[in-house]
């Protein structure tokens, strides 16, 4: 697996390919899309990540020429793909819509410990509240610093430690026995 390329690289590439250079711009969604993804996995769910992922990079692409590179690219393309989510999420509660599923054996089939406890964790995330749920994948997930999550979330550094703070002691709350998660 090929290490994770440094806020600097990727931000380097950001700004050559708003400047117009093409291999650039592949090495950029190359570098960050993994991070995107699962970014918006968390925030929309795994069924809608992929199309969010492409609306994130359409956007990004048109709003390039404005980056200035100020600060890590890698932020500035996250708080891109939190916008589409929840652009996205306020498309679907004007337009609710149903979803056939031909095979529920196949959905409702026995998992693995490792994957039950992978969905387990998945599900308590999920239930956080969503300021809290954004900051915590943000910084613990996907790794960025608590300042370009900040920046992300478009909020004081203080404010995303206090979130990570309380998102973490929800989920230790929520795995004591009889306890739950309030979802916000």
């Amino acid at each position: 697996m090929a290490p994770r390329p440094t806020d600097g690289h990727v931000t380097d590439r950001a700004l050559a390919a708003a400047r117009g250079d093409r291999a650039a711009l592949d090495e950029f969604v190359r570098a960050t899309r993994d991070d995107v993804r699962g970014f918006l996995v968390h925030l929309a769910g795994a069924d809608e990540a992929d199309d969010l992922l492409q609306e994130t990079y359409l956007r990004a692409v048109r709003s390039l020429p404005g980056f200035t590179g100020d600060g890590p690219a890698r932020a500035w393309l996250l708080a891109i793909a939190r916008r589409a989510a929840a652009d996205a999420v306020r498309d679907a509660v004007r337009r609710p819509r149903t979803v056939a599923v031909d095979d529920w054996e196949a959905v409702n089939a026995p998992r693995g410990r490792a994957s039950d406890e992978a969905v387990l964790v998945g599900a308590l995330v999920d239930r956080l509240e969503p300021d809290r749920r954004d900051a915590f994948v943000l910084t613990q997930l996907l790794g960025l610093a608590y300042a370009d999550a900040a920046q992300v979330c478009g909020c004081p550094v203080g404010t995303i430690r206090s979130r990570v703070a309380r998102a973490r002691e929800d989920l230790v709350a929520a795995l004591e026995p009889g306890r739950t998660i309030a979802s916000g």
